[in-house]
């Protein structure tokens, strides 16, 4: 599971400011949730304004998966959360510890580099799509030209796979 920011003002659905950690960064706009396989094919998606929190996206799906394991980013730390989810649809979240963080459990190298992967996807949404770069007037121009680019992605990889037989993720 990952988010990531985009920033888009609109008067029918409300964006809002936001803080991205890893950038250090406030911004004005909306967030992309996503939930992507061990191999970063993204499953499922959803925006949400910035300030929601990653760990709300949680409640939604519960819905959508059942009998699985998520590997969340360090935003989705909530023991609460953690024991909603597997005791409502058996979905095991897994989460980097923290610095500060009183009780740490590490996650296993193997989960790591799952984890990876998917941070590595969302850089290339990034880079090679510019995903963060829009010029979208209305909420649903945001949506219409990001729901473009993970479609983009997710051809791109049906390709590799099964056409000419490469890394599904060589883009």
């Amino acid at each position: 599971m990952q988010s990531a920011p985009h920033i888009c003002a609109t008067d029918k659905i409300r964006p809002e400011f936001g803080y991205c950690a890893t950038t250090k960064t406030h911004y004005f706009g909306f967030k992309l949730h996503a939930v992507c396989d061990e191999n970063a094919i993204i499953h499922s998606f959803d925006f949400t304004p910035a300030n929601v929190h990653d760990i709300n996206y949680l409640k939604d799906v519960k819905y959508l998966f059942s009998n699985c394991e998520l590997i969340g980013d360090k935003g989705c730390i909530s023991v609460d959360y953690q024991s909603d989810l597997f005791n409502q649809s058996q979905i095991k979240l897994s989460v980097p510890h923290r610095k500060n963080q009183q009780v740490r459990t590490e996650l296993s190298k193997v989960k790591q580099r799952k984890r990876k992967r998917i941070e590595t996807l969302f850089s290339q949404l990034k880079g090679q799509f510019s995903m963060n770069t829009n010029f979208a007037k209305t909420f649903g121009g945001l949506a219409a030209r990001i729901l473009a680019k993970i479609t983009a992605l997710t051809m791109i990889q049906y390709l590799n796979l099964f056409v000419f037989n490469r890394n599904i993720n060589n883009i």
